[in-house]
């Protein structure tokens, strides 16, 4: 069984068992040490991954690019605005914008290599999409993965898999995906929904409209 949230993402002992041959469960979360090329405060050390170990694991965290996102009320869903504000300003941080920064995890034992999620994808919005060149600074070919773990549905997630013309990057891998996200985003009803959304606020189906005809 699967657990996740948008920030955290836990394997039960099962799962583990299948993909690592693992006793027990496995969590990831996202590293603060994967940044960016361009130092920053969210960028102390302009690191493009960062790896560790636990245990006989080796983690790396590749970083995917950054970005800043104009402040919502409803994108910290505990916390207003001003709070956010504050928050960043605590932290030596400009708070007139958020800082917004991705990173993909990859683990690997013995001779196993798994990538959780995809990033962004190339083209999406200047200063991220870094992944693929990130990957090969890291040391990692990605041919040599064994699997790609999604583990939900959000762009920054998902993008990755795709090229710009909707071919796949990693066509010869296996990507396991959350069953319960796999049927909603498969489901043509959604996708008819989102053409209709499509024409009036233009940019809201791009690339889930052209997933589900395929």
């Amino acid at each position: 069984m699967l657990y996740f949230n948008r920030r955290r993402f836990v394997i039960s002992a099962a799962s583990a068992s299948a993909m690592f041959g693992l006793t027990k469960r496995v969590e990831v979360i996202p590293s603060a040490l994967a940044q960016s090329d361009g130092v920053s405060p969210l960028n102390p050390t302009g690191a493009k991954f960062h790896k560790f170990k636990v245990g006989d694991i080796e983690v790396t965290t590749v970083f995917d690019g950054a970005g800043q996102r104009d402040h919502d009320p409803q994108f910290v869903k505990n916390a207003s605005v001003e709070d956010v504000k504050a928050s960043l300003r605590a932290a030596g941080m400009p708070d007139d914008t958020v800082p917004n920064s991705y990173t993909v995890t990859v683990v690997k034992l013995g001779d196993r290599t798994i990538m959780f999620d995809s990033g962004n994808g190339a083209g999406r919005a200047p200063g991220i999409g870094l992944l693929s060149e990130n990957l090969k600074a890291a040391g990692i070919d990605p041919a040599s993965l064994s699997a790609i773990v999604v583990t939900h549905f959000h762009p920054d997630h998902i993008f990755g898999l795709m090229a710009g013309d909707n071919g796949q990057v990693y066509s010869d891998i296996e990507i396991i995906v959350p069953e319960v996200e796999y049927a909603f985003w498969t489901d043509p009803a959604v996708i008819d929904k989102l053409r209709r959304a499509d024409a009036v606020s233009p940019g809201v189906c791009r690339r889930p409209c052209r997933v589900g005809r395929t």
